[in-house]
């Protein structure tokens, strides 16, 4: 049993003889100091044996003694039970507490309202709250202390209507609350996000004159801020006469947690320490997040320094957000510098390094740095493993993320298997991840089958979910699933209407696809933005409705981006209308676009028409632009290795077997009906300013399905990653090596996933646009 400090009681003479030499008549003066100091225990203590009261020295005695006497029988009076109960709370010792209640009704003492109120508040503690509210409804009396610690004891196990309904049953009680009533009130009322009653415990605080408190103060500040309202939180922070770190912490926090608020955050830290408060961990954790939100690696620079400077150099939360601001910034080796020199770590440590890596694919300036930095998320949660740490919720979410970018399906597969040895894949935020993760590696029927294994579904899922069947070439599975949504009663958002319509523009349901966009304006009440009215021009234009898809245009008045002028360019040159194609080429053009991949399917377009003029111009622009060149890279994983391709690359090892095979699939898929096309290529080389056209004969995805088919057993699906957008010629001949090999490959380009299968791709031959 843990030690508990000491309790210094009576004892019979004859039962616990004093110490040699000692008067029995008088305590030793430690006794008597010890005494006084305990408001508990001011009362003189006797202990009765043999019917008759005998003084007995006062010593301190510990848990366990004390308890053994009361099992013997002895009867003490009410002060020594206090200190035992706070024991029983310190240790969380529920059945001491019970042994004291059973000894308290033997002895008559129970009847006492100041240590049942002890004892209410001791079951309470120890998560024993049917035994605290039986013990207090049979209080005959109840003073404030008794009703506060029902109330806050409620509210310390998370049964928060109970202590609401407690706090009403007092004040119909016709009993005044006291400012720690208030406080615990307004406890509750924040961990159940009730504003509205604790707008009414407010005025409480406001009629009783509580407001110059500064506990109150802080509940109210953290109240109001938990419920979204920083302007109440505030006016209530501005009110507080003696601020101390608990009311700017709180403040602080909450502007953490709401990016709109950011430069507040920061500067009531500045006003904290300007008003002489020392900051605690807690206070520099949020101020590190407030640096991490504005990317400020400078000013948080400072704020590590100064967490040097006041001893929380070794506190792990502030190394956490430490840690994550430096990976939010890019700064990888700094940050496993700091991880690797924290000599404790918790799963938020891991759980922020993983997720900071994650974060750093997203925002990664190229696809080979965001994978490398894939790569070190996967060795991180490996490390994890080999660990004494346990992945939680949270780890497992962010490396299905990772894997669900690099298209890591092996990694992804054990993860999954992980989940369900721990039993996380219950949890419906890891139950996401897992399907999103299936999405994107192609995988749909796995897709599939971890939604309907879901127990609970959020909005998140089923947009995926309906966004997975779309981009597999499912358009009436999407639209079925999409309607279940709405009778089960999720509410759509834009992004699902996005899925819904791009599913629509796929099976070229004109009529679903406009009634979808009105139901979206006029029924949910949201406006169209340009993905909503891509996905419209993207279905005109696949069913070669040219002119509808201008007129859709000019009817909405919208201003089409870059991506949709594309699009328009690439499918009026696929439908040979070249008219409009030149025109939405010059519209293209107005927009100054910055992608470099945008200047080449112009290239393309003015080459095969041999428009030299037009040519000259879009290279001239691509110089005043600095676009650079484009790079083509591709990536495939056999076995948990990943290998990496350029255009023509020849430095595999098996390169020679890799062109010999494409060489004799291209010969067959000539004999089928495959008919190349010539492509204008920008090299890899920067000192190429013009490669001719046609120069590079295969483009990385080409060799890396190449050794696909050859290092991975028959049947088996080729999966390969590319930075770009696939070229026609490649996503031609692609659609024929599937037919001829008898394989699914599955190629996801910058754009979207291509799932190749009997000579058919997935998009619709609408997804190549170079």
């Amino acid at each position: 049993m843990a030690s508990v400090p000491s309790v210094a009681v009576p004892v019979a003479a004859s039962g616990f003889p004093a110490a040699g030499g000692a008067d029995s008549r008088r305590p030793p003066p430690s006794s008597v100091a010890a005494a006084d100091k305990n408001n508990w225990s001011g009362r003189s203590v006797h202990a009765a044996q043999n019917g008759g009261t005998v003084e007995a020295p006062l010593r301190p005695l510990d848990f366990g003694e004390a308890m053994d006497m009361l099992r013997e029988g002895k009867k003490v009076q009410s002060a020594m039970y206090v200190p035992l109960l706070h024991g029983c709370v310190e240790t969380g010792t529920l059945g001491g507490a019970r042994a004291l209640h059973g000894h308290m009704v033997k002895t008559g003492t129970s009847a006492d309202m100041f240590v049942a109120t002890s004892l209410v508040n001791a079951y309470m503690r120890c998560g024993a709250c049917q035994d605290a509210r039986s013990l207090f409804d049979q209080m005959p009396e109840k003073n404030v202390v008794t009703w506060t610690a029902l109330i806050t004891g409620y509210t310390l196990n998370s049964q928060l209507v109970e202590a609401l309904e407690v706090f009403v049953e007092m004040l119909e009680a016709g009993r005044y609350p006291s400012h720690y009533t208030l406080g615990a009130m307004l406890n509750a009322c924040s961990a159940s996000n009730n504003a509205d009653l604790g707008n009414q415990v407010h005025g409480y605080t406001i009629k009783y004159d509580a407001l110059s408190i500064t506990s109150i103060g802080n509940s109210l500040c953290r109240l109001y801020a938990k419920s979204g309202s920083l302007e109440s939180a505030m006016r209530a922070f501005r009110m507080v006469p003696d601020k101390n770190v608990i009311t700017w912490t709180t403040m602080i926090s909450a502007c953490a947690e709401d990016k709109n608020y950011t430069e507040l955050g920061l500067t009531l830290f500045v006003d904290m320490l300007m008003d002489g408060v020392i900051p605690n961990e807690f206070t520099l954790t949020s101020v590190m997040s407030l640096c991490g939100t504005r990317l400020d690696l400078n000013l948080g620079k400072q704020v590590q320094a100064f967490s040097f400077k006041i001893g929380c150099q070794t506190n792990v939360p502030v190394n956490n957000s430490t840690m994550y601001l430096y990976l939010r910034k890019g700064e990888t080796e700094e940050a496993m510098r700091l991880f690797e020199g924290m000599d404790d770590v918790s799963i938020i440590t891991w759980n922020a390094m993983i997720s900071g890596y994650a974060q750093i694919m997203e925002t990664a300036k190229d696809d080979l740095h965001a994978r490398s930095r894939g790569f070190e998320a996967l060795k991180i949660f490996r490390n994890l493993k080999r660990s004494a740490m346990k992945p939680d919720l949270f780890t497992f979410s962010s490396i299905l993320s990772v894997c669900s970018v690099m298209m890591a399906l092996e990694q992804g597969e054990q993860i999954h298997a992980q989940t369900i040895k721990t039993g996380f894949l219950s949890d419906v935020v890891v139950n996401s991840a897992l399907v999103n993760m299936y999405n994107k590696c192609g995988c749909i029927e796995d897709t599939t089958k971890a939604f309907v294994e879901m127990s609970t579904r959020t909005l998140v899922t089923w947009t995926s979910m309906i966004s997975g069947y779309s981009q597999h070439g499912r358009p009436q599975e999407a639209i079925q699933l999409f309607e279940d949504m709405r009778f089960a009663g999720v509410k759509p958002n834009e992004i699902t209407f996005v899925s819904v319509l791009s599913a629509c523009s796929y099976a070229g349901l004109v009529d679903k696809a406009e009634h979808y966009f009105n139901m979206m304006k006029e029924e949910y009440k949201i406006e169209p933005v340009v993905d909503h009215y891509g996905c419209m021009i993207d279905m005109f234009v696949r069913l070669g409705q040219l002119d509808d898809a201008f007129s859709f245009i000019k009817r909405t008045g919208f201003e089409p981006n870059e991506a949709i002028w594309s699009s328009l360019v690439a499918g009026c040159r696929s439908h040979g209308n070249m008219d409009l194609a030149f025109y939405a080429a010059d519209r293209l053009l107005e927009l100054q676009p910055k992608g470099v991949e945008t200047y080449v399917l112009l290239l393309n377009m003015y080459i095969s028409n041999e428009r030299w003029h037009d040519v000259a111009r879009v290279r001239k622009l691509m110089k005043q632009e600095d676009l650079g060149i484009l790079r083509d890279r591709s990536w495939i994983t056999i076995k948990d290795k990943v290998y990496f391709f350029r255009a023509n690359d020849k430095t595999h090892e098996l390169s020679d077997e890799l062109y010999q095979l494409l060489e004799n699939l291209l010969e067959k898929a000539k004999t089928i009906g495959f008919e190349p096309y010539q492509n204008a290529e920008l090299s890899d080389s920067e000192d190429d300013e013009k490669p001719p056209a046609g120069s590079v004969k295969h483009h990385s995805e080409r060799l890396a399905v190449a050794l696909g088919l050859i290092q991975t057993p028959p049947g088996a699906t080729v999966r390969v990653t590319k930075n770009i957008t696939m070229c026609r010629d490649c996503h031609s001949s692609i659609k024929f090596f599937s037919l001829l090999v008898n394989r699914e490959i599955v190629v996801r380009d910058s754009k979207r996933l291509h799932k190749f299968k009997d000579g058919r791709c997935s998009c619709g031959d609408f997804g190549a646009l170079l």
